[in-house]
């Protein structure tokens, strides 16, 4: 017997996100290396470089701004990316975010706080390519 579940340990199994459809509960490894809710849509395929493209907010006119400027940048770049808008407070905390807007680009914070104009989005793109 194991006091706080101490001494046991919690095998995680990991799935590509790309492909699979998970379970609700299942926590899958996305394309990027990171993990992810089995409810987000973490990538799809990794292209050049960027699989996971998200604007974190609370559904303020800045975060929109944010979020379309950021659908320009990744237009403007020829990626075949959707990116997501989270809303959730969880999901949100969970990157660590205590300012919004935030970009998250394969599961990494890249801008918290500030509100971009789509150049800065995509020379932002650009630096995390491969």
């Amino acid at each position: 017997m194991a006091l706080f579940n101490f001494g046991k340990k919690k095998e995680e199994e990991t799935k590509p996100c790309c492909g699979s459809v998970p379970k609700a509960e299942e926590t899958v490894g996305c394309c990027c290396g990171s993990k992810a809710k089995a409810e987000s849509t973490c990538c799809g395929a990794a292209v050049d470089g960027i699989c996971c493209v998200k604007v974190l907010g609370s559904g303020c006119k800045s975060c929109h701004a944010l979020w379309e400027a950021s659908k320009t940048a990744v237009q403007n770049m020829g990626l075949n990316i959707a990116v997501e808008y989270v809303t959730d407070m969880e999901t949100i905390m969970g990157y660590g975010v205590m300012s919004m807007p935030a970009l998250v680009v394969n599961d990494k914070v890249v801008s918290m706080g500030k509100l971009l104009k789509a150049a800065e989005v995509e020379k932002l793109l650009r630096k995390l390519e491969y």
